[in-house]
């Protein structure tokens, strides 16, 4: 039989980086969940993801034992990273921060398919060019679908 299922939490937490401080420590006290255990199971899954921010979704059982699943990076830190820029514009509709390309656009948008809901992988660089422009970041070219 499956266990019941009392709460989910969702985090984001940098890999490789869970410590039992806040935010981490209050939102899974709270719940009852043994922290040092998640921080050293996270820890040692996102290893290899040192320093990126990851979001997290953390299923708490009636038992207090959990599964969490590690999803990929949110789409703004991609994009800021492929800029290395620091921050978005803001006011995006005047001031740019910058330009990405249409490959650029495309590696983000297949790093984040898994957790989009979205079937191809152009209406997911659509999604990734809007939150371009949400942060003031153009994306120069033409579009791939626009030929």
């Amino acid at each position: 039989m499956a266990k019941e299922i009392e709460t989910y939490v969702k985090l984001q937490v940098k890999g490789g980086q869970a410590n039992p401080a806040p935010p981490i420590g209050p939102a899974l006290g709270s719940k009852g969940v043994n922290i040092m255990d998640f921080c050293k199971q996270f820890n040692a899954r996102t290893q290899e993801q040192q320093g990126k921010v990851l979001p997290v979704v953390l299923t708490v059982y009636k038992d207090k034992s959990f599964d969490f699943v590690i999803k990929t990076p949110p789409t703004p830190i991609l994009l800021l990273e492929a800029l290395k820029a620091k921050a978005g514009s803001k006011v995006p509709n005047r001031n740019k921060i910058g330009s990405v390309t249409w490959d650029q656009v495309k590696t983000i948008a297949e790093i984040k398919m898994p957790d989009l809901n979205c079937f191809t992988v152009e209406s997911a660089m659509k999604m990734v060019a809007g939150t371009a422009r949400s942060l003031g970041i153009t994306v120069s070219g033409d579009a791939p679908w626009a030929n």
